[in-house]
């Protein structure tokens, strides 16, 4: 179970590192702006729900195991959670408003939570190597 919670936690920091640093980095310099800010938002709720699924599932499987790691992949899971439904739809209706002070500042938060995300990822797969 911790080697399978341990390939999880890396598919997770994985994804989110290629999806924040490679896909919406490479969508805007591919597309116009319109369409790269179209496509993003399409995208969005998708990452989220992998995010969350497989933090959820370490979660799960490292209870038992590491309740640090559990309790770290399981914040991370409820803030994406917060993210998808609360951050994301907020950041949208800034877009559409014109609200560019509140689009800054909602999409900072937005930038900081996953830093966190990738950071405590990190830190995860570190600690879990050392007891695999």
């Amino acid at each position: 179970m911790l080697e399978l919670a341990l390939l999880i936690t890396a598919l997770m920091f994985g994804g989110t590192v290629l999806y924040s640093f490679g896909f919406a980095a490479f969508v805007f310099n591919a597309l116009p702006a319109e369409a790269a800010g179209s496509l993003i938002r399409r995208a969005f709720p998708h990452f989220y729900l992998f995010v969350t699924a497989t933090a959820g599932a370490a979660t799960i499987l490292l209870v038992a195991r590491d309740s640090v790691s559990s309790a770290i992949v399981g914040v991370i899971a409820v803030t994406t959670v917060f993210a998808r439904q609360v951050l994301m739809p907020a950041i949208n209706n800034a877009t559409d408003t014109g609200d560019t002070h509140r689009f800054k500042l909602l999409h900072t938060l937005s930038v900081l939570i996953t830093l966190v995300h990738i950071g405590a990822a990190g830190f995860v797969i570190v600690r879990l190597a050392g007891l695999a």
